[in-house]
């Protein structure tokens, strides 16, 4: 069942270790089909350039195995914790990419101190409160402090984002990452200034609105 939906789960996947943000075994996405009610997860302790489609695992909502040859991945029961309290979000991506976790590991937010960050994440990167790997617990301090952001610093653990589809999910990972090694720089260079809130309240809007649709009116493709 589901094979079309295990391709991209698996292609996400492997676009996570394109992209850099995940080493050996670590990491892993996630997407959900509400019509079966289930979703599609990598499997545990699968290198990336040995997976394909047939490894993904399907899971019910309530953490059974409903397909798979392998076991799901560690951080599933995190996943379905989100899916459970956000309707809005269909793909779940979890990174330990370096310097992203660097700012969990000393449990700091992203600073929104470019117009970047203020786009895509509409004010600061939120950072949770340590939780253990294996529960509920990861996936209910998401929910709680994610906020408006489509991606949470866990202290001490990783990176997790969020999405309404697998390809949005992803590019919060990307940016996230990509953020995090400039303010990381920026950081070492000198003292960095946040953003006013009315700046980072007109970027958001604007990336999330207009972003796209008005070079579009004016024939002008980017």
């Amino acid at each position: 069942m589901l094979e079309e939906l295990k391709e991209r789960v698996c292609e996400g996947n492997l676009a996570l270790a394109r992209a850099g943000l995940v080493a050996w075994t670590g990491g892993n996405l996630s997407a959900r089909d509400e019509e079966h009610g289930v979703i599609v997860i990598k499997p545990s302790g699968v290198r990336y350039e040995e997976m394909t489609p047939s490894d993904m695992v399907v899971v019910a909502l309530d953490g059974r195995i409903v397909e798979g040859e392998r076991g799901p991945s560690s951080d599933t029961r995190s996943h379905l914790g989100i899916y459970a309290n956000r309707a809005d979000i269909h793909s779940v991506v979890h990174t330990h990419s370096r310097y992203a976790t660097a700012f969990a590991a000393v449990g700091k937010p992203i600073p929104c101190v470019l117009t970047a960050i203020a786009d895509e994440f509409g004010g600061p990167v939120p950072c949770g409160d340590y939780a253990p790997i294996g529960g509920d617990a990861i996936g209910t301090e998401v929910v709680a402090k994610i906020g408006r952001s489509p991606a949470i610093l866990m202290r001490q653990h990783g990176v997790f984002t969020i999405g309404p589809t697998i390809d949005k999910a992803l590019q919060a990972a990307v940016m996230v990452e990509d953020v995090a090694h400039t303010v990381a720089i920026a950081m070492g260079i000198g003292e960095v200034a946040v953003l006013p809130d009315a700046e980072i309240e007109a970027n958001f809007d604007r990336y999330r609105n207009r972003y796209g649709t008005e070079a579009a009116s004016h024939g002008v493709s980017r």
